[in-house]
């Protein structure tokens, strides 16, 4: 029986049945689209970032309720340890007063409430993104996850301590300086995500970038992402030398992602060019579908601060009006256009596989 193209060796080191990894995206990649992934033979991520650690705690239990397959967990490291503790009333310390009045200008402009409306419950197991770092990664080390994946950063710093307990861990990276760095810190694997993605991404476009991370670090393995939305970029990329694809956008909107539904609809009704890399919710460039929001931003003569200051500037304001469309965070990468519905995460896995599988033994039409 001929071997599946699709069988890399990065499935036998994770144990995974398909080199399909969801990615770890913060406040969407729940327990839910987690299991569902894993179960259906890739590998699902937990999105970390932002949570207390009883909150990763939690989760983590609950996908191991769902799942005996393994699965990983995401967090962003931020660029400055020294923040990475910080309570929000430290980081308000360091906030510019001119960045203070231009936020309360724009709340005005939008006419945003001052407090937040009744019905609206401020989630106490949030932290602002990119702080609460040691907390969660002591958590996920005493939970024995079986992958970690830093989202941002190296995760140099907590590889013996993975490494005697099993844990694989991966970096994702935006260029080749980046992704050397990351690989002579030790890590197992390295996600290389191209312009194209969706949420924290880099300069660099995915084809450009995928054989130019291969050759820098070889033989250690890379995994695409960025633009993966559906088998043919999943058949692109094993034909790059990759050996799995961490996919975003295309299970933002699955049923299991724990984003509104007003966003999914969005991401389905999208085009190839509704998207803009934006700095002005987590001050690190972003992917994120236009709006108001971003466009005052840009039009403004502020920059953003960098993360976590943004972030602990901004989020006050945003989480009063979470389903405003003019100003709620709605990240995804230029896939979008390709998208067109809404199905179950399991359905995405074996559809995806299914076209890349059909592609690479000849036995399929990339153009339907």
């Amino acid at each position: 029986m001929t071997a599946s193209p699709l069988h890399t060796p990065i499935c036998d080191f994770l144990g995974i049945e398909l080199p399909i990894l969801s990615a770890g995206m913060a406040y969407a990649a729940g327990v839910d689209l987690t299991a569902a992934v894993s179960n259906a033979g890739g590998l699902g991520v937990l999105g970390c970032t932002g949570y207390t650690g009883d909150k990763v705690r939690r989760m983590i239990r609950e996908v191991r309720e769902l799942t005996d397959r393994p699965f990983g967990v995401d967090i962003i490291l931020p660029p400055k340890v020294s923040h990475a503790s910080f309570s929000p009333s430290q980081l308000g310390d360091l906030i510019p007063p001119e960045h203070r009045n231009y936020v309360e200008k724009l709340r005005v402009q939008f006419d945003l409430p001052e407090e937040a409306p009744e019905g609206i419950e401020v989630d106490t197991d949030n932290y602002v993104l990119g702080t609460g770092v040691e907390e969660q990664i002591e958590v996920i080390l005493e939970e024995k996850v079986p992958v970690f994946v830093s989202g941002l950063g190296s995760p140099g710093f907590m590889l013996e301590r993975a490494r005697a307990q099993g844990m694989k861990v991966l970096g994702i990276v935006g260029n080749v300086k980046a992704a050397r760095r990351v690989a002579a810190d030790g890590v197992d694997a390295i996600i290389a995500q191209g312009y194209d993605g969706g949420g924290h991404t880099g300069r660099v476009g995915t084809f450009s970038l995928l054989p130019q991370v291969i050759d820098a670090i070889s033989p250690m393995p890379v995994l695409a992402a960025g633009g993966v939305g559906d088998g043919r970029a999943l058949a692109a990329a094993i034909a790059f030398g990759c050996q799995g694809v961490w996919v975003g956008t295309r299970f933002l909107a699955s049923q299991e992602a724990e984003i509104a539904r007003w966003k999914k609809d969005k991401i389905v009704a999208a085009n190839d060019e509704a998207t803009v890399r934006s700095r002005s919710y987590t001050g690190k460039p972003a992917r994120m579908m236009k709006n108001e929001w971003i466009e005052a931003w840009e039009k403004g003569d502020l920059e953003p601060l960098p993360l976590p200051l943004q972030p602990a500037l901004v989020n006050d304001v945003l989480r009063r009006t979470p389903d405003d469309d003019r100003v709620a965070a709605n990240a995804a990468g230029q896939i979008v256009g390709l998208i067109k519905d809404v199905p179950p995460a399991a359905d995405l896995v074996r559809e995806m596989a299914e076209m890349a599988e059909k592609i690479l033994m000849g036995v399929g039409n990339p153009a339907r």
